[in-house]
């Protein structure tokens, strides 16, 4: 799963790109201000969106500041600006962007840039991978154990079946993440395409059942989803 850091002054502008994003799939954080972004851990994502006139630090510094460290120099850049001139263009392209999008932009526009810029750069994380990172998943009593796929509350097992499992490992790999639907089927039953949307809903009410006192930490977000809620 890729994973996308939109960065703008502008909150609203973060708003409206995170919904979309995270309605083609992606994990989507945003930050108000360059200073912030960095403070987030940058290293972290595959592509940042990255406006230009922000106040205190600008893109452009942050752009230069990235690509001087290692650990960050590879990360792709598009940026998102009201700067369209062709020296800013240019000066974008030079600091090592990927990709240039003027203000105002069509969201079409931008979900296809983000796209193509992925495609030619970045790789996610396959699950097995993070799973093997990624051992334990745990919110106080709760134990989720990766490699036995044990599920546990205050050391009582929790018998779930395949799907129910791997609905909360879901969940709980990104605490207050709202998953759609979509999503979660595309994720739990991913060559399934005779599965229907509420086949989520009921496995979701029979984990809940399952999950006693922690059953109120899986929360439905009317007209989005599902999300895990510590």
């Amino acid at each position: 799963m890729y994973k996308i850091l939109v960065v703008d002054d502008e909150p609203d502008i973060c708003e409206i790109l995170k919904f979309n994003l995270e309605n083609q799939g992606y994990f989507v954080d945003t930050a108000n201000s360059a200073e912030e972004a960095i403070g987030m851990g940058v290293a972290q994502y595959h592509l940042l969106l990255l406006d230009v006139m922000m106040d205190r630090m600008s893109g452009f510094a942050m752009a230069k500041q990235l690509k001087e460290n290692q650990d960050t120099a590879q990360i792709p850049i598009i940026f998102v600006t009201a700067k369209d001139t062709e020296n800013d263009t240019l000066t974008g392209f030079n600091l090592g962007a990927d990709d240039y999008i003027s203000k105002p932009f069509k969201l079409g526009e931008v979900t296809a840039r983000v796209k193509a810029v992925l495609r030619r750069t970045a790789k996610p994380l396959p699950s097995d991978v993070a799973e093997k990172e990624l051992k334990i998943l745990s919110f106080k009593d709760l134990v989720v154990d990766l490699q036995s796929k044990n599920v546990s509350i205050s050391g009582n097992e929790v018998i779930l079946t395949k799907k129910e499992y791997e609905i909360l490992c879901l969940l709980m790999q990104k605490v207050g993440y709202v998953f759609s639907r979509e999503q979660i089927l595309d994720k739990v039953w991913p060559n399934d395409v005779t599965v229907l949307e509420r086949s989520v809903d009921v496995n979701i009410a029979r984990l809940r059942k399952k999950l006693g006192e922690y059953a109120s930490c899986i929360v439905s977000r009317t007209g989005y989803g599902y999300s895990f809620k510590e």
